[in-house]
C-alpha cells in the first residue's frame, strides 16, 4: 500500500476542510479521546505519595500503553483494509480519509491567522485573546512584538509537530506509524513537562517524544529554508541557533523561521508568572511585527505544498 499518497490525501482533505466544529462538538477528535486515556492514567498511576523511581516506572508503562493501544488500532484498522479491498487506489484513499484527522494542517494555519488579523489592525486586546490559544505564555505581558514572535514560533514549531512529523511517520508505516505518533504527541503535550508533578511520570513521555520528532523537525526546517525569501540568512540562522532553543527539536523549525523572516525568536518570556531567559535565535535581528506573521503562513502554506509535492512523487514514483 502506498502510504505517501495516503498522506497525500490526508493533507488535501484536511486543508479543504479541517475538523469541522460541528462534527468535533457531536464526538469530538481522535486527540481529545486519547487525551481522556491519559488523564486517566495520570491521574491513577501519577501518585504523589510514591518514590520518584516508583512514578518514572509507572510513566515508562503508561507511555508505552498509550502508544501501544494506538499503534494496535491502526494496525487493526489498515489490516481491515487491506482485506476487504483489493483496490489499492481505494486502500490509499481510505487511509488518507482515517489519517486526515491527524493532521493539523488547516487548524495551524488557521489560529495563527486569528492572531495575525487583528493584530494587523492595531487590536491589541483579541490578538492577546487569540494568541493565548496557541501558546502558554502570559498573553497580558505581550505588545504587538510579543504577540507576533509567539504566533511565529508556534507556527513553526507545530508546523513540525502537527503536520510534518504525523505524515513522515504515516508514510513510513501508515495508520500505526501516523496514530501512534500522535498518541506519543499528546503524552508529551499532557505529561511531558518538568512540573513537580510530572517531573519524573512523564520522563518517558518527554523522551520518546524527542526521539520521534528528530528527523521530522530537522526536515521542516529544511523546508523553510527551501521556501525562504532569504534563503542564505535561513539556511546560517538554523544552522548556528537551533542548538540553542532548550528543546532539541523545535529549535530546527524556529531557527529557520528566523533567518527566514529576518526577526529574533525565542529569548525572554514569562510563563504562569514566572520568567524564562530563553536565548535568541537570530539574535541581533529586528523584532517580528504583525506583517512578519502573515509572511510566516506564506512560507508555511509553501512548504506544505512542497512536502506533499513530495509525497506524491514518493507515491508514483
Amino acid at each position: 500500500m502506498g502510504f505517501a499518497g495516503a498522506m497525500v490525501v490526508a493533507m488535501a482533505v484536511d486543508a479543504l476542510s479541517g475538523w469541522p466544529s460541528p462534527l468535533f462538538a457531536r464526538i469530538g477528535h481522535p486527540v481529545t479521546w486519547l487525551g481522556r486515556l491519559i488523564g486517566a492514567i495520570d491521574a491513577g498511576w501519577n501518585r504523589e505519595s510514591d518514590a520518584p523511581a516508583l512514578r518514572r516506572g509507572a510513566g515508562v508503562a503508561g507511555a508505552i500503553l498509550v502508544i501501544a493501544l494506538a499503534a494496535a488500532l491502526g494496525w487493526l484498522l489498515q489490516s481491515l483494509l487491506q482485506f476487504l479491498l483489493p483496490w489499492s487506489w481505494i486502500q490509499i484513499t481510505l487511509v488518507g480519509v482515517l489519517a486526515w484527522p491527524l493532521v493539523a494542517l488547516r487548524s495551524l494555519h488557521d489560529h495563527v491567522a486569528a492572531v495575525a488579523n487583528p493584530l494587523l489592525g492595531g487590536d491589541i486586546a483579541a490578538a492577546r485573546v487569540a494568541v493565548s490559544r496557541i501558546v502558554g505564555r502570559d498573553p497580558t505581558a505581550l505588545d504587538e512584538s510579543g504577540i507576533a514572535r509567539a504566533a511565529i514560533e508556534s507556527l513553526a514549531e507545530n508546523a513540525s509537530d502537527g503536520i510534518v512529523a504525523p505524515v513522515f511517520w504515516g508514510a513510513l508505516f501508515g495508520l500505526p506509524g501516523i496514530l501512534g505518533y500522535k498518541a506519543i504527541n499528546t503524552l508529551d503535550s499532557m505529561i511531558g513537562h518538568r512540573s513537580e508533578r510530572h517531573e519524573a511520570f512523564g520522563w518517558a513521555a518527554a523522551r520518546i517524544d524527542d526521539v520521534a520528532n528528530f528527523i521530522p523537525a530537522r526536515l521542516t526546517g529544511f523546508l523553510f529554508v527551501l521556501l525562504a525569501p532569504r534563503q542564505s540568512q535561513a539556511l546560517s540562522c538554523m544552522t548556528r541557533d537551533a542548538r540553542r532553543h532548550r528543546s532539541p527539536n523545535a529549535g530546527w523549525p524556529e531557527a529557520a523561521m528566523a533567518g527566514a523572516l529576518g526577526v529574533r525568536l525565542s529569548g525572554p518570556r514569562i510563563y504562569h508568572g514566572s520568567a524564562a531567559d530563553e536565548p535568541w535565535l537570530n539574535e541581533g535581528a529586528r523584532d517580528p511585527l504583525a506583517v512578519d506573521i502573515v509572511e510566516g503562513l506564506t512560507i508555511y502554506r509553501r512548504a506544505m505544498l512542497l512536502l506533499a509535492g513530495l509525497l506524491a512523487i514518493l507515491a508514483f514514483a
